[in-house]
């Protein structure tokens, strides 16, 4: 129901229903504030150089940042401002697009999945399915006024540098340039737009607790201003802070799973705090729902056998929604042979 929506109102207590239990918190005290995720700029000359990074980048992290991307700055400005925008609209606007129901391909939301959480996230979020645009453009909201056309055309350019960060990654694990691209299939593309609200109690929950993405490749827009992604490297979280004008990218599962394991779908959560709003929006390019996904034949060896079985992306995307975003990584479902518990597991500290 619409009346879930945080963003709608303000809050000076924390509703109990989003309170952690003590071991889940995020003990902010301890996270990492001056580290960094690696930076790649596209723009290098060295083809062989861009490529190299990209690929230490996906092995070392599963994160990056990257620079000269091609998506103008004009529209980043603008897709930033009129998703601000559109969480200001009136409750009673809103409350239009409002569904909890996952199946739904565009739907105003909070949480995660509030029909099987036993704790929420502090977060409101619009989720945009965004390819073929001429299906689901029609059904995106209408107001703001300039929503779909500034929406619109920032999806068509990250699509276009999905691919191309798809051929890096290709040519970093020695495969064909467009190996990747053409074992995915004609790729969907769905758009999370996240709005975390002001928290009175910013130490007691999460905006997305410690989770992996299920897709291929994420794209993702940060508030200039107000930081709150964090990664899990080496068993600690870091906090990423956004470069000027930079996008984040980060492996999702797919990709690790094409890539035998060698790079990874890492570890990732947002945090909120008390003094300003955030706003983040995530571009997720997923395979298609039959194609068949498992570890590139090329990188199956003697002494590299397969890490991962083969099957479909709707398999795995109904086995993904069909738990709880904080369990263990997905893909440990679908590995050859079973794995020790510390392989796998989270850590809060």
């Amino acid at each position: 129901m619409a009346e879930q929506l945080i963003s709608t109102a303000d809050h000076d207590t924390l509703p109990g229903s989003y309170v952690r239990p003590e071991a889940q918190r995020p003990r902010l005290a301890e996270v990492v504030a001056d580290a960094s995720i690696p930076v790649v700029d596209l723009a290098d000359p060295d083809r062989a150089h861009l490529v190299s990074q990209v690929g230490a980048a996906c092995r070392s992290h599963g994160f990056f940042q990257v620079l000269n991307h091609g998506v103008p700055v004009e529209l980043i400005l603008s897709g930033g401002a009129v998703a601000h925008e559109f969480f200001r609209l009136p409750a009673e606007e809103m409350a239009k697009l409002y569904s909890d129901d996952p199946a739904k391909k565009i739907r105003l939301s909070t949480s995660f999945n509030v029909r099987k959480e036993t704790v929420h996230n502090w977060r409101d979020y619009l989720r945009l399915h965004c390819y073929p645009l001429d299906r689901y453009l029609p059904d995106w909201p209408s107001n703001p006024t300039s929503f779909r056309e500034i929406v619109s055309t920032y999806c068509k350019e990250v699509r276009e540098l999905g691919f191309r960060l798809y051929g890096a990654i290709s040519e970093s694990l020695d495969l064909e340039h467009d190996y990747i691209r053409n074992v995915l299939g004609e790729q969907e593309q769905h758009m999370a737009v996240n709005f975390y609200p002001k928290c009175p109690e910013p130490e007691l929950t999460f905006g997305l607790p410690a989770h992996t993405d299920p897709n291929a490749l994420t794209i993702l827009l940060m508030d200039q201003q107000v930081a709150g992604l964090q990664v899990l490297n080496e068993g600690k979280w870091i906090a990423v802070n956004p470069q000027p004008n930079a996008l984040v990218i980060n492996i999702g599962d797919q990709l690790q799973a094409l890539s035998n394991g060698r790079y990874k779908s890492v570890w990732h959560r947002a945090v909120v705090n008390s003094d300003k709003a955030r706003m983040s929006v995530a571009s997720f390019l997923c395979p298609c729902n039959d194609v068949l996904i498992g570890p590139a034949q090329k990188l199956i060896t003697d002494g590299s056998p397969a890490v991962y079985r083969n099957y479909t992306y709707d398999e795995y995307y109904k086995k993904f929604w069909s738990r709880n975003l904080d369990q263990e990584h997905c893909l440990e479902l679908f590995r050859t042979q079973p794995t020790t518990p510390s392989d796998h597991s989270i850590s809060n500290s």
